[in-house]
């Protein structure tokens, strides 16, 4: 596996493979106890064993290198495959719960609830815990400093998916556990069918904050305000550079990151640079007042600044890809 590029294998695969375990012990517990809030919580399970097929397959071909047809890579597949995967927990999740549920006030169903369904949600429970901490150390080895806001603003869609999946999963599992705890010491099976609408109204929340997320990333999202300012003073720190006049930025892939600008050259400190050590002098005494010369200097002189510029934009280009190793492609125009 490309390593380079791998933000949010881990958690995604501990997830989806603690999920397969739970899916099916949600089924087995739902057909044993009929219960609402159960079966809201083996669909969510399905929704979510779908949801991180599709974060791996978003992984996976993110890593491709780029080619003549996309020169920047693949980066936005991770993105757009986790966009699908949000839209899943809408209305697949979500909307299939949400039927259920309200089903339940309409239609009373014979409920048979035993213990094994109270185990089944303490299992859930462990393992959706588990892999949800999976992912916040995911999260926070690659933002160590950030706020969370930063953290859901620019940090890996996959993972920040298995983190809000599995918090809404806890939060999902207690409800369900409550809901039936209810239903068997009341006989209401109301308190069901209760639950099963608060499971599906936080799936619905949580697929519209992920699909708000890729959304971001995939009309072009630019890079993190303090990362530009940097960029900006490695750039204006060089003498030869008057200002930067425009700056422009984009998100390729996480981790990756396209910078666009147009800076106004100092022509003074720029021309100190190519006649340093008196090579003016000597280019003058040269000359000794021959037009031929004075020809032949303007036309090496002509050939001299472009190559200047241009070694001017590869050095600052090196300073901000060596201490900014996130920008991976710099555009810089001469004004």
């Amino acid at each position: 596996m490309n390593t380079e590029n791998s933000h949010g294998f881990l958690p995604v695969f501990a997830a989806l493979t603690g999920n397969v375990f739970i899916m099916v012990l949600k089924w087995i517990g739902f057909f044993m106890t009929g219960s609402g809030a159960l079966f809201s919580e083996a669909i969510h399970s399905v929704a979510d064993v779908f949801n991180q097929i599709l974060l791996m397959i978003g992984i996976k071909r993110s890593q491709k290198p780029s080619d003549k047809g996309f020169h920047y890579g693949y980066g936005n597949e991770r993105f757009f495959w986790a966009l699908i995967s949000a839209c899943s927990i809408f209305f697949l999740g979500a909307g299939i719960t949400l039927y259920h549920g309200l089903m339940g006030f309409l239609h009373k169903e014979q409920m048979h609830i035993s213990s094994i369904a109270f185990v089944i949600l303490a299992i859930s429970f462990v393992i959706e815990a588990g892999t949800f901490l999976i992912a916040y150390r995911e999260l926070r080895a690659h933002k160590k400093n950030g706020k969370w806001t930063n953290i859901f603003k620019y940090g890996d869609p996959a993972t920040i998916a298995v983190l809000l999946e599995d918090f809404t999963a806890v939060l999902g599992v207690s409800v369900a556990f409550f809901s039936i705890l209810l239903t068997k010491y009341t006989g209401n099976t109301y308190w069901d069918s209760i639950g099963s609408i608060i499971i599906a109204i936080m799936l619905g929340a949580m697929a519209i904050v992920l699909i708000n997320i890729n959304r971001g990333f995939l009309i072009r999202k630019s890079i993190p305000k303090e990362v530009e300012e940097r960029v900006i003073e490695i750039l204006e720190a060089d003498p030869a550079i008057e200002k930067v006049l425009d700056f422009k930025s984009v998100i390729i892939d996480i981790g990756k990151y396209r910078v666009k600008c147009e800076v106004e050259i100092n022509g003074s400190a720029l021309m100190r640079k190519m006649y340093r050590e008196n090579a003016l002098k000597t280019e003058f005494e040269k000359i000794d007042g021959e037009y031929n010369e004075f020809l032949r200097f303007c036309v090496d002189y002509a050939d001299r600044v472009p190559r200047m510029i241009g070694t001017l934009i590869d050095d600052v280009e090196e300073k901000i890809k060596s201490e900014i190793p996130e920008v991976r492609h710099i555009d810089i125009e001469v004004n």
